[in-house]
C-alpha cells in the first residue's frame, strides 16, 4: 500500500497538469527552478521581469540548494553582473546588524513565475510578495504583527535619502554609470539613512543604509513601489507614476502573465511528454530575459558615451553575442525580426557613440568577454533574413573598423596590437611554446592568446565581414576577406585532424590537446579542449570535410569525439576545464561551442545519427529538473539550442539563412510567425522510441537533403516527417549541400 500510495501521490499532480493543459497556456510548463544548481559553476536564477525589460528581480542566494536569502533587489546591473538597492523585511524595530543576518525561507512555499514571485520567511513568518513592471516594481509584505521595518541598503557604492517620512531617493554608482530608485511606502512610519563603509580584499566602497519603521495599523501588510532608472531620480519617479499608479499587486500581475503569455503562445506543441513541455517552456522563458530595452519613455542613457539620447526607439543592451550569435539571435530573428532590428540597430548606435561594434554590449558598457567579433555574424546573418531597420552602411563601416583596427586579444578592447599584425600578415595568430614567458604585454594575464580559437573565431568573423561586403557590392572589400575567411586552415593540422597551435616561425608546438595550455586551455583554445575546436568552421563546413578527408573521415572524427576517453579522472579534467561539463566522450554540452557539433553528421553519410544524437543529448542533459541545463546557461544563450532543437531543426551556420533538420521531440509543432502565417513541423508517430526520420516532405514535396531555407520558413508551410525506431540509413546518404556555402 505504501508504493500504491507513492504513486498516487507523484501521479495525480501530473494527470492535475495534463487536465490542465486545454484551458491554461503555455506558461503552466515553465519551471524557473529548472538549472537551479550549477553542475560546476553558475546555476540559473528564477529571474522575474517582463520580456525583454530592464526591472530584474530574483532573490539572491547561492543557489537552489542554499534555504536562505540574502536580500531582494530593486534590479539587476546585467546578466550575471551584480545587483541594484535591495531590500529586507524584518519584524519590530531594525537594528545596525541586520542587514547582515540572511533570511531563511521554505522552498515548497515559494511560488515563481516570471511575472510574480512569493516567499514565506519561515523565521520571521513573513511573507514577501513582488511584481515587476517594464522600469518600475511593487513588493508586498505581510507581518506576524503590527509592528515592522523595511531596511535597504545600496550593493554598490551610494547612497538614499528620505524625504518627509515618505519617499526614499536612491543612487548607486558602477563601472562609470548610475542607477536610480524613487520609492514611497504605503503606511506612515520613521525613516532614516546612515552610510556604511564595506571593507574588502579587493576594494573600499561606501553604501547606504535606510531604513522604515511603523505600525501597520493591524492590517500586517506594508508595501512599497519604486520607479527605477538609468538617467536620473526624476525620471525614476516618472516611471512609478506611469506604471504603478496605485497600491493593488493584481493588475501587476495579471499584466505580466497576458505578456508573457503572449510569448509563450508564439510556439504551440503537442505530443511529448508533460517533462518535455517542462523543459521546452522553462527553455522559452530564459529566452526572453535578455536582450532588454532601457529606454525610458522616449529617452536613455548610453554608457556608450555617457550622454542621455532621446529616441523614440527601443535601445537595447545585455547581450553576450560570444554565446547569443549561434541559436539567441536566430530564434528571435524567426519569432520577432522587428525586435531584433531594434537591437541590432542598438548596436550601430554603441558603434557611433563609443567608435567599436561592441562585443559584450552590458549596461555599463562594451565587456570585452570572450574573443572574436560575432557581432559581424549577426549582422550579416539577419540581413540575408530579409530584416531591414538597420543601418546597414553605418554597421558594415564598424564590422571593418572591428576587423582591421581593433585588437583581437581575449578580454581586451581597443586598437590592434602586435599579435592581431601577424594575424592580418600571416592568417594566424602565433602561440607560445608551453614555459614560455609572455612578450606581449597587452595579453590578459588569465585569459592569455587563445591562439588557435582566436584564429577560428576571427575567420568566422571575416568570412561575415566579406559576405556582408558582397551583399553591399564592396567588391574589393570582399576579395580581401574572403581569403581571410580561409585561415582556418592554417591552423588544421593534417595527421592529428585538429586545429592546432602553431608559433611565429611556423613550427606546430607539441602539446596534448586534451589537456594542454593552463586553466581552461587558454594558451590555445578557450574553456574548452582540442577537440571542441576541431569543428569551429561553420563558415565552411564543406572546406572542414574536406581537411579531414572526405565525408568518410570527417564522420570517424565525429565519431571518435563522442567516445574518445578524457585520458585521466574527470575532476583532473574538470579541475582545469570547469567550463566543459555535459560530457561525453570529449563532447562537451555545457559549452556553447558545442551547439552545432551534432547536426554535423548532415554533412556526411549517416544524417541519422544526427537525429540519434540529438535526441541523446536532450534526454540526458536537459531534465525538467534543478540539475536540468549542463553548463552556465547564460541567460538564452543555451536555452535556444533546447528550444530549436526540440522542435527539430537547428541554424548550423549564421550568415547563411538555411537551417538543418534535426530530431523533433513533439509530434507538432506549430509557430505563429509575425506575418500572419504559421510554420509547422509535423512528426508522425514521434516518441521517445521512434527518433529517426523515415522520410520527409516540405509542403507536401519530397526533400532531398535535410535542409531548408529562411524564405520557406517565413512563408509558411509545413515540415513533414514520419518517424520510426530505427534509422533509415539510406535518407540523405548522398545529400550535397555544398551550393549553401559557394563563395
Amino acid at each position: 500500500m505504501r508504493y500504491r500510495k507513492f504513486f498516487i501521490m507523484i501521479a495525480l499532480p501530473v494527470l492535475m497538469l495534463a487536465g490542465c493543459q486545454k484551458k491554461e497556456s503555455n506558461t503552466v510548463f515553465i519551471d524557473m527552478d529548472i538549472g537551479g544548481v550549477g553542475h560546476l559553476l553558475q546555476p540559473t536564477r528564477p529571474t522575474v521581469q517582463l520580456p525583454n525589460q530592464m526591472v530584474r528581480m530574483y532573490p539572491v542566494r547561492k543557489d537552489y540548494l542554499d534555504d536562505q536569502i540574502s536580500w531582494f533587489p530593486m534590479s539587476i546591473i546585467s546578466h550575471r553582473q551584480g545587483e541594484l538597492f535591495g531590500i529586507k523585511p524584518v519584524n519590530g524595530k531594525p537594528s545596525a546588524d541586520q542587514w547582515k543576518r540572511r533570511l531563511t525561507y521554505d522552498h515548497d512555499l515559494e511560488i515563481k513565475k516570471p511575472w510574480y514571485y512569493q516567499a514565506w520567511l519561515v523565521d520571521d513568518e513573513i511573507q514577501v510578495e513582488y511584481a515587476p513592471t517594464a522600469k518600475a516594481g511593487l513588493y508586498r509584505f505581510t507581518f506576524p504583527g503590527s509592528d515592522f521595518s523595511l531596511i535597504f541598503q545600496t550593493l554598490q557604492s551610494g547612497i538614499f535619502t528620505v524625504k518627509d517620512n515618505k519617499v526614499i531617493e536612491g543612487v548607486e554608482e558602477f563601472k562609470g554609470m548610475k542607477a536610480f530608485i524613487y520609492g514611497v511606502w504605503s503606511v506612515p512610519g520613521e525613516a532614516g539613512t546612515d552610510e556604511v563603509v564595506i571593507t574588502s580584499p579587493r576594494d573600499v566602497k561606501r553604501t547606504g543604509q535606510a531604513w522604515l519603521t511603523g505600525n501597520a495599523q493591524g492590517e500586517r501588510v506594508v508595501k512599497f513601489k519604486y520607479g527605477f532608472s538609468f538617467i536620473s531620480t526624476e525620471q525614476a519617479r516618472e516611471n512609478l507614476e506611469e506604471e504603478i499608479p496605485g497600491w493593488d499587486i493584481k493588475p501587476l500581475i495579471k499584466n505580466g502573465k497576458k505578456l508573457w503569455e503572449e510569448k509563450m503562445n508564439r510556439i504551440k506543441v503537442s505530443g511529448g511528454t508533460i517533462a518535455q513541455k517542462r523543459t521546452f517552456y522553462s527553455a522559452f522563458y530564459r529566452t526572453l530575459e535578455r536582450m532588454v530595452d532601457i529606454n525610458e519613455y522616449g529617452k536613455y542613457y548610453s554608457a556608450y558615451d555617457h550622454k542621455v539620447h532621446e529616441s523614440d526607439r527601443p535601445f537595447y543592451v545585455d547581450d553576450w553575442v560570444w554565446d547569443t550569435y549561434l541559436a539567441h539571435h536566430p530564434l528571435r530573428m524567426i519569432l520577432d525580426p522587428d525586435q531584433e532590428a531594434d537591437m541590432l540597430q542598438s548596436y550601430v548606435e554603441m558603434y557611433v557613440q563609443g567608435g567599436w561594434l561592441p562585443q559584450f554590449p552590458l549596461t555599463w558598457g562594451d565587456n570585452p568577454a570572450m574573443n572574436g567579433f560575432h557581432s559581424s555574424i549577426v549582422m550579416l546573418d539577419a540581413w540575408r533574413k530579409g530584416i531591414r531597420g538597420i543601418d546597414v552602411e553605418k554597421a558594415y563601416e564598424g564590422m571593418k573598423k572591428n576587423a582591421t583596427s581593433a585588437t583581437m586579444l581575449p578580454w581586451r578592447n581597443g586598437p590592434a596590437c602586435s599579435l592581431d599584425t601577424f594575424y592580418y600578415e600571416h592568417g594566424y595568430y602565433p602561440a607560445l611554446h608551453p614555459g614560455e614567458k609572455e612578450t606581449v604585454a597587452r595579453v590578459h594575464p588569465f585569459e592569455r592568446r587563445q591562439a588557435v580559437a582566436v584564429t577560428l573565431g576571427g575567420a568566422y568573423d571575416d568570412w561575415a565581414v566579406a559576405q556582408m561586403a558582397k551583399e553591399l557590392g564592396k567588391e574589393k572589400d570582399y576579395r580581401h576577406f574572403i581569403k581571410r575567411g580561409d585561415n582556418y586552415k592554417n591552423v588544421y593540422r593534417a595527421d592529428k585532424k585538429l586545429m592546432w597551435p602553431k608559433d611565429a616561425e611556423g613550427n606546430w608546438i607539441n602539446i596534448d590537446p586534451k589537456f594542454d595550455g593552463g586553466p581552461g586551455g587558454r594558451d590555445y583554445y578557450d574553456e574548452n579542449n582540442g577537440y571542441t575546436y576541431a569543428w569551429q568552421v561553420q563558415q565552411d563546413v564543406p572546406g572542414l570535410v574536406e581537411l579531414m578527408g572526405g565525408r568518410e573521415g570527417f564522420e570517424q572524427n565525429l565519431d571518435n569525439l563522442f567516445r574518445e576517453s578524457l585520458g585521466r579522472r574527470k575532476w583532473q579534467f574538470w579541475a582545469k576545464f570547469p567550463d566543459a561539463t555535459g560530457l561525453v566522450g570529449q563532447f562537451s554540452m555545457g559549452n556553447e561551442p558545442s551547439f552545432h557539433i551534432p547536426y554535423l553528421y548532415n554533412f556526411t553519410n549517416s544524417p541519422w545519427k544526427t537525429q540519434k544524437h540529438i535526441r541523446f543529448l536532450l534526454d540526458v542533459w536537459f531534465k525538467d529538473n534543478i540539475f536540468g541545463i549542463p553548463g552556465d546557461e547564460d541567460g538564452g544563450g543555451m536555452t535556444s539550442f533546447v528550444v530549436f532543437s526540440m522542435m527539430g531543426f537547428y541554424p548550423v551556420s549564421p550568415g547563411i539563412p538555411w537551417y538543418t533538420v534535426g530530431s523533433p521531440v513533439f509530434k507538432t509543432v506549430i509557430i505563429d510567425l509575425p506575418n500572419g502565417k504559421q510554420f509547422k513541423v509535423i512528426a508522425d508517430h514521434a516518441s521517445a522510441v521512434n527518433k529517426y526520420i523515415q522520410s520527409a516532405s516540405f509542403n507536401g514535396k519530397v526533400i532531398k537533403s535535410p535542409w531548408f531555407s529562411h524564405e520557406e520558413l517565413v512563408k509558411g508551410g509545413v515540415l513533414k516527417l514520419t518517424m520510426g525506431p530505427k534509422p533509415n540509413k539510406k535518407l540523405w546518404k548522398d545529400a550535397d549541400v555544398r551550393f549553401l556555402y559557394e563563395k
